[in-house]
């Protein structure tokens, strides 16, 4: 049974930073592509960053750019995103995804976890 566990949201005040996790079982994690995606209060999900299977490869919103990292590792099982600079428009949920390939050519996926709640407030 394929699981994604997210961690490590909270409560942070602006330009504070917090790193979320995400505990993959189930499938080999390494052979496949991950991304993030958050839903802010009455909004869509808007796709936050991927990157492909051997975290050679990486993406990230506009609106995150240069303030978020993205990492993984393989031999834990492990997706990573560390979030600094934090703003009040990024609170919302945050999601895990399990992309169908190893590349992050399409955002095709199959699986995410339950999410956790990221709130940027003073």
């Amino acid at each position: 049974e394929v699981q994604l566990v997210e961690s490590g949201g909270g409560l942070v005040q602006p330009g504070g930073s917090l790193r979320l996790s995400c505990v993959a079982s189930g499938f080999s994690f390494s052979s496949y592509a991950m991304t993030w995606v958050r839903q802010a209060p009455g909004k869509g999900l808007e796709r936050v960053s991927g990157i492909n299977s051997g975290g050679t490869s990486t993406t990230y919103a506009d609106s995150v750019k240069g303030r978020f990292t993205i990492s993984r590792d393989n031999a834990k099982n492990t997706l990573y995103l560390q979030m600094d600079s934090l703003k009040l428009e990024d609170t919302a949920v945050y999601y895990c995804r399990k992309l169908k390939s190893a590349t992050l050519r399409r955002d095709e996926f199959d699986y995410w976890g339950q999410g956790t709640q990221v709130t940027v407030s003073s």
